[in-house]
């Protein structure tokens, strides 16, 4: 549990991980960053973290995004192109009705690529999209590097390959192929979604691809093709992935509502918002968006006219002028590190296991725990110590166990070993 000036977040190092697991993750309000696994406390933050999917069945671009599309698809091919393809390779009466009175996102999203075009004639331009393994190369760097200085404004000493590599190219979800039900193959794991302009990759989409969804990890590109609208042009791809490869669900990535630079995941519609304590989801209407114009801390289940009435500290408080505190708290960002009170169970963090829930948690004394390199996995119950500690002791190993569990919840922990011994960590 580490606290910062923008609030809580409970850590975990992770060293693999099953899709099916990380999936299970996302869905309890954790995320990743390279092998860093995190949990925001959202009570307790200024800036409150929430969780976001977009169905992408059920998604339909809006009127500029479909331009965005339309667009980046003409430069591609060119008006040279154009004309001389409608002579070559005309469309039938049908055909260009069709075209014209209906916008399908997945042949429109795949129109330009260069494996999508009648050849001849060529195009202006060879545009091609790969979904590879996220290694890192030096060309990725290089597209990394570009972005972080010029989009992001960093200074040449504050980038890194080290820091690319561990923050983009080093995953502990497992790669792999599994068949669906109706015979197609799908791919699970972390992946780079490479694009190529010319031969030239000007882009980078970092996935998580999972059973029930695309989960956007970073998208990063040149500055060449800036007025393209790349992050568009990202989002709109990753969704046809999501609808295309079955993967049905895409997540943008945390949203906070009083961050300008993040209301642009609010653009892509329908959007359901994870309940920070029931872990339900909901449609961010109107409603939803009002309540997080207004509240500081938002649970849905608490606003429910049959919900009971939140209590003492979990009183959910309006927003005010003065910038975004709790009533009766002192504002995180004025608080000093040293004096908080870190110990999960002291701090009230929403959608955890309480300490009396650990209390009386049967699997406590059951869970795995790898300590050397032969492959055999003990569990807590088998430490000498642990009969003797106290999961309320703040400090010792039961206690940090305890915490993770707490953090993960039940439906995790079947799955969980705590890992000791690797020598990555």
């Amino acid at each position: 549990m580490k606290h910062h000036s923008a609030g809580f977040s409970y850590y975990a190092k992770a060293t693999s991980l099953t899709p099916e697991y990380y999936q299970t993750l996302l869905d309890h309000y954790w995320r990743r960053s390279g092998t860093t696994l995190y949990r925001p406390d959202q009570l307790h933050a200024c800036c409150v973290h929430y969780t976001l999917r977009l169905d992408s069945t059920q998604f339909k671009p809006t009127r500029d995004q479909r331009q965005t599309i339309n667009r980046f698809n003409k430069f591609l091919t060119g008006e040279a192109y154009t004309k001389e393809a409608a002579r070559l390779h005309p469309l039938t009466r049908e055909q260009a009705r069709k075209r014209d009175s209906e916008f399908d996102l997945i042949e429109r999203v795949h129109e330009a690529e260069y494996d999508s075009l009648h050849i001849p004639p060529e195009p202006a331009h060879v545009f091609t999209i790969t979904l590879e393994h996220d290694d890192f190369t030096d060309e990725k760097y290089l597209v990394y590097e570009n972005y972080q200085r010029v989009v992001h404004k960093e200074q040449p000493g504050e980038i890194s390959r080290r820091g690319f590599q561990r923050f983009l190219c080093e995953s502990p979800v497992e790669r792999k192929t599994i068949t669906t039900a109706d015979g197609k193959e799908k791919r699970l794991g972390s992946f780079h979604q490479c694009y190529r302009l010319d031969g030239k990759l000007v882009a980078i989409g970092v996935l998580d691809l999972l059973p029930h969804c695309v989960s956007a990890v970073y998208f990063l590109y040149h500055e060449s093709i800036h007025k393209y609208a790349p992050g568009k042009l990202g989002a709109i791809r990753e969704i046809a992935l999501a609808r295309e490869c079955g993967y049905r669900y895409w997540y943008p990535g945390f949203y906070i509502h009083t961050c300008p630079k993040m209301r642009y995941k609010m653009d892509y519609t329908p959007q359901y918002i994870l309940d920070p304590e029931a872990l339900t989801w909901d449609l961010v209407d109107k409603r939803v968006t009002d309540l997080l114009d207004k509240k500081q801390y938002l649970s849905l289940s608490k606003e429910k006219p049959d919900s009971p009435r939140n209590d003492g500290f979990k009183e959910t408080a309006e927003r005010t002028s003065g910038g975004n505190q709790l009533t009766g708290e002192t504002p995180m960002n004025e608080s000093n590190d040293d004096d908080v009170d870190t110990f999960l169970f002291n701090t009230g963090m929403p959608g955890v296991m309480s300490l009396d829930e650990i209390r009386s948690f049967d699997q406590m004394d059951h869970l795995k725990l790898r300590i050397d390199g032969s492959g055999v996995l003990f569990e807590t119950g088998d430490l000498v110590a642990w009969q003797r500690q106290d999961v309320g002791a703040s400090g010792s190993l039961k206690a940090g166990i305890a915490e993770l569990v707490a953090a993960l919840g039940p439906a995790l922990v079947n799955d969980l070993v705590v890992d000791f011994w690797n020598p990555r960590l």
